[in-house]
Order: C-alpha cells, then sequence, then structure tokens
C-alpha cells in the first residue's frame, strides 16, 4: 500500500481537497475523491488487478496514483464541474477509466 496524495485549494472562492489512495494488493484499487468544503463531490476509481505481477509495480502504481489525483485538479480547474458544483449526493459524479485510458493519458501527457 502507497501512501497517498492529499491536496487543499481554493477554486471560484470555494474550499476543495483532493484525496488519492492506494488500497493494497489485496484491494488493488486507486480511489480519488474530490471534496467541496468538506463533501464529497466527485470520485474516481482504477483497478490495477491486471498488473500486480508487473516488475516495478510500486513505481507504476504511484504514477497511476499522481497522474490520477492530477488529473482531478486539472480537471476541476478546466471547469468540468462547474455546473456540479451545487450541493450533490457524494458519488453522484462517477468517472471511471479503464487502466489503458489512465495509461495513454499519462504517455500523452508526457510528451507534451
Amino acid at each position: 500500500m502507497q501512501t497517498g496524495y492529499n491536496t487543499d485549494f481554493v477554486y471560484q472562492g470555494k474550499n476543495f481537497h483532493v484525496q488519492t489512495e492506494d488500497n493494497g494488493i489485496h484491494n488493488p484499487v486507486i480511489v480519488t475523491l474530490l471534496y467541496k468544503e468538506g463533501k464529497i463531490l466527485c470520485s474516481r476509481k482504477l483497478s490495477y488487478a491486471d498488473i500486480l505481477k508487473a516488475d516495478c509495480l510500486e513505481d507504476v502504481v504511484r504514477n497511476l496514483m499522481k497522474e490520477q489525483h492530477k488529473q482531478m485538479i486539472k480537471d476541476l480547474r478546466d471547469g468540468a464541474f462547474d455546473d456540479k458544483t451545487q450541493e450533490r449526493v457524494a458519488g453522484e459524479f462517477q468517472k471511471e477509466q479503464s487502466l489503458d485510458e489512465i495509461i495513454i493519458d499519462y504517455l500523452a501527457s508526457s510528451d507534451e
């Protein structure tokens, strides 16, 4: 299990917090939560069960966590949740990506 990421910031005068955690190899899922003023606005989950036997699993998981965390912040700052930042129920705005989509996005962003 990897140590997670936590980021607090203000966007459009509102307090937001992004938290990303690894659930470990017994539950190989990376979870990122976006909080608005203490309430969950969005969650994203990524399973890495299909790569558990990778030689450098720890590094791969760390990079996936970092990219998922950064993408949540980027999406918020790009306005992806602007029409959704009213009071909402936890988990209502989920976006799940396959491992292939995450890796493709990561590789594309590293070329920039």
